[in-house]
């Protein structure tokens, strides 16, 4: 989590964007910097809406949230979509929320341009998130090993099938 000068979280635009946005880069800022959309990752695959919103909602009234899903089997993947009703209450989550934890996980927040129907589905080529796939490291929150350690591995190495 950066700090501003008053010692206080930043609120400010991160220099991450959305490479699938469709307009230009002084359309996506304009819209970042008046959005009451933000991103929430590092989520476990294991939490639900209803404990993002018990969290959420202490800095302002949740317009909705959409939960983000692996495209192929519709279950979660780890991040969402979360609409607040004013800026200032989406500026409260950025201050006081980004970087806690949330199901034993760090979770991250960051400005999103207003969600689109179509983007609550894993961009990654296995359904979920592209960072999903390259894990090397066993994260019990979001899956087990990354997709592509489990098909080195195979399903008795990782837990997921029978010894033969």
């Amino acid at each position: 989590m950066f700090l501003n000068n008053s010692g206080s979280p930043s609120v400010e635009l991160s220099s991450y964007r959305d490479q699938h946005f469709k307009g230009s880069r002084a359309e996506q800022e304009k819209l970042l910097k008046q959005s009451t959309t933000l991103y929430v990752g590092n989520l476990s695959f294991y939490t639900t809406e209803e404990q993002i919103y018990e969290l959420f909602s202490k800095c302002g009234d949740i317009k909705r949230i959409i939960m983000g899903l692996d495209k192929y089997k519709k279950t979660p993947c780890g991040f969402c979509f979360l609409e607040y009703y004013t800026r200032a209450d989406a500026e409260n989550s950025m201050r006081y929320v980004n970087g806690t934890r949330l199901d034993d996980r760090i979770i991250r927040i960051d400005w999103d341009a207003g969600f689109v129907e179509g983007r609550q589905f894993g961009r990654g080529k296995t359904g979920g998130q592209v960072r999903d796939e390259y894990r090397a490291d066993f994260d019990a929150g979001r899956g087990g090993y990354g997709k592509l350690m489990q098909q080195k591995l195979g399903p008795s190495e990782i837990g997921g099938g029978f010894p033969r």
